[in-house]
């Protein structure tokens, strides 16, 4: 049995290496292969170097370098679908969350939302993802790559910018606009022209471009322009306005005050009083400024489409002043002397209202009940 000294070793090793071998674990294991061999087949008093080039040239057939490559290939295969079986997955469950979300949602039933940010989020962060990196290991070509590149950030912004409208988060339009900008001017310019000079590929070409103009065009009309944005502000504020002036006309006819029963009376001065500090919050949240007049356009104070949800987030004394008011409300509507019961349903008490300049005309419509059911009492 022949015996490796430390030298023979040093020296297979530096071969391994040499030979194109540069994976660190691959190196000692071809070694102690190597050695194996050696040790077991070569006579005591046998040729080493000799021996050693006839045994090493059993382990490929061109050259050495051979199988780090395989074994490379192997490693990327093993990734290749492992990745595929998660794609699968993700792309199932994804779907299954959507159709949850969908199907909670319009039975008005809890869950709704969770399933759909899930079913959303999952396509967008690892369904699509994983579905660009196996399609461009397939692709050879610079534009192949481009194309699967831009195609799959088009995808993922787009769901994200729909998500995010769905959810009223802010940035949704500006991901849209910037997934409409990545497709149309930098995806179909590429696509077109790479399949359209294919004459087996033209017409899928064309159909395929026709299809994403369509889509762009689809979310697109879910914007509103900003011209037909000021319009809306402009109507919305007027609205706002002329229903604060008709209150503070009705707020200047007298009303007896030795007439108004004592309980009563606090209690709708204090409904009144957190009325209007939440519609001064509102107002400054929304146009920078406490009160707006009649003549808001030419002044420039319209009230902006805010969402009343980012108002209240942004204070956490006005959301506890709204449930204050709330309870206010339930315990002036329990009072025998009440005449007309102020909602509390689908208005800005349930928090119902979505946009501030509803909200605001919510909290008019509550300060109007309250000043006609003072009235009512004051004429008994």
């Amino acid at each position: 049995m022949y015996h490796i000294s430390d030298q023979q070793v040093e020296f297979i090793l530096d071969d391994i290496s040499a030979r194109g071998i540069e994976t660190e674990d691959l190196q000692l294991n071809l070694l102690d292969h190597i050695c194996c061999i050696i040790e077991q087949e070569l006579e005591e008093n046998g040729d080493f170097g000799l021996f050693y080039e006839a045994t090493i040239k059993r382990f490929y057939k061109t050259q050495l370098r051979e199988i780090e490559d395989e074994a490379i290939s192997l490693l990327i295969n093993q990734n290749y679908y492992a990745m595929k079986k998660i794609m699968i997955v993700s792309g199932l469950l994804s779907a299954s969350l959507f159709i949850m979300g969908i199907v909670l949602k319009f039975i008005h039933a809890p869950g709704a939302s969770l399933g759909i940010v899930a079913g959303v989020v999952i396509m967008s962060l690892i369904f699509l993802p994983l579905v660009f990196l196996l399609k461009i290991k397939e692709q050879q070509q610079l534009k192949d790559k481009f194309l699967a590149a831009t195609g799959t950030l088009g995808a993922i912004l787009m769901s994200l910018s729909v998500l995010f409208r769905v959810m009223h988060w802010p940035f949704s339009i500006e991901l849209g606009y910037i997934t409409v900008a990545i497709l149309a001017l930098l995806f179909l310019p590429v696509y077109g022209t790479n399949g359209i000079r294919k004459a087996d590929a033209k017409v899928n070409t064309i159909v395929t471009s026709i299809l994403l103009v369509g889509a762009c065009c689809l979310w697109l009309t879910m914007v509103v322009s900003p011209i037909g944005m000021r319009i809306n502000m402009i109507r919305e504020t007027s609205n706002v306005v002329r229903n604060e002036m008709i209150l503070r006309a009705e707020q200047q006819l007298p009303v007896p005050a030795d007439s108004v029963k004592d309980t009563t009376g606090a209690l709708a001065v204090n409904i009144n009083t957190t009325c209007e500090e939440l519609k001064h919050y509102l107002l400054q949240r929304s146009t920078g400024h406490d009160d707006i007049g009649a003549d808001f356009e030419a002044r420039d104070i319209l009230i902006r489409n805010m969402w009343l949800s980012d108002c209240l987030d942004g204070s956490a004394a006005m959301d506890t002043r709204l449930n204050d008011l709330k309870k206010m409300v339930i315990t002036y509507n329990g009072n025998t002397g009440t005449t007309r019961k102020i909602p509390v349903a689908n208005t800005i008490l349930d928090k119902s209202t979505e946009r501030v300049s509803e909200a605001i005309n919510s909290l008019v419509q509550i300060q109007m009940y309250v000043l006609q059911n003072e009235r009512s009492l004051a004429m008994k």
